[in-house]
């Protein structure tokens, strides 16, 4: 009787596992030869193309160390810009496989949009903006301000609940493209800018006089940003969630896109599974033994990618930081 319990068992085990890895996303990225990642239509060290339309930023990067994990090759990505507004209907819609845009999740978002969080890939928060000459040092003194902002976002609620807790009043000023809400507040439309504090230190050297501007002290919100795929597709959302882990492990192991290849010499059994050398890491996701190896060699470790696309914004990891070096970053063991 036990035998035959462990026979059910063991066979129930085996098409669970089989289910799990049979994700109609990888098949068609697979097909067609990239990953289509929807990013933002220009946000400085996250999602911005240059003037020959080549990509880079945090956001990017992720999109990329997708695409290496799938085909070891970063290069085989698209992307599509899209406004707040448009972004999850375009997840929703199968028009992109993975959301990769300064985007926040939320509880609502992640229950109710038929969309999964992969993981946080940068955390933040929200600030306003104000003219020096405002003579605004807090933002306790913004009560009538009128307050420019995107449409669609976590910032517009966020916007409402402090300036409601704090028994103030405000004139929203809301537009679809971010582009649209700088242009506004450097013209004047509006009194302060408000959006995430990367986004603010992004932005502001679009303005005319970026000196005449200062970003006032409080943070009035949690903005854990991070890519996200559509609901239901279990093997896409482990894909993207353990590109992510991968690169924070790589940081904490020492492995860098420098240093990746030396990393097969190891005698390190932590290491050795890391690269596929051991293990079956790679069978569980449904790709190449080599996945995670390819992510770094490709892309690069966390700390790399901060350096490169969020370091120039003159913005400090603070949080964003290994758990080891003071920050939050702590990553699931690749085991």
């Amino acid at each position: 009787m036990k035998l035959i319990k462990l026979a059910v068992a063991t066979a129930t085990t085996i098409v669970f596992t089989s289910s799990a890895l049979a994700g109609p996303v990888l098949d068609k990225v697979k097909e067609k030869g990239f990953v289509q990642c929807g990013v933002s239509q220009g946000l400085a060290g996250f999602s911005n193309p240059d003037e020959k339309g080549n990509w880079t930023g945090l956001d990017v990067d992720f999109c990329r160390a997708t695409a290496a994990a799938i085909f070891g090759d970063a290069k085989k990505v698209k992307y599509s810009p899209l406004s707040a507004k448009e972004r999850f209907t375009a997840l929703q819609s199968g028009e992109i496989d993975m959301l990769s845009r300064n985007t926040t999740w939320t509880q609502s978002r992640d229950t109710s949009l038929g969309l999964n969080f992969a993981g946080v890939t940068y955390y933040d928060g929200q600030g306003f903006m104000v003219r020096k000459d405002l003579g605004v040092t807090s933002a306790l003194e913004l009560d009538g301000a009128s307050v420019c902002t995107n449409q669609g976002t976590t910032t517009e609620l966020n916007m409402a609940d402090f300036f409601r807790k704090n028994g103030m009043s405000y004139e929203p000023v809301v537009f679809e493209k971010a582009d649209e809400v700088v242009a506004a507040y450097d013209s004047g439309r509006c009194d302060t800018y408000t959006t995430d504090m990367s986004g603010l230190a992004a932005q502001r050297g679009k303005l005319a006089k970026p000196n005449d501007h200062m970003v006032l002290p409080e943070t009035i919100s949690k903005e854990p940003l991070g890519p996200a795929v559509a609901h239901g597709d279990d093997q896409m959302f482990d894909i993207v969630k353990w590109v992510i882990n991968a690169t924070i492990e790589a940081e904490e192991m020492g492995l860098t896109s420098k240093n990746i290849k030396k990393a097969k010499k190891s005698s390190d059994p932590s290491v050795l599974r890391f690269i596929g050398q051991e293990g079956s890491l790679g069978d569980n996701l449904g790709l190449s033994a080599d996945w995670a190896y390819n992510v770094i060699k490709e892309v690069g470790n966390y700390g790399e990618i901060f350096e490169r696309n969020i370091t120039p914004l003159e913005l400090p990891r603070g949080v964003n930081n290994l758990w080891s070096n003071g920050g939050i970053l702590y990553a699931a063991p690749l085991r």
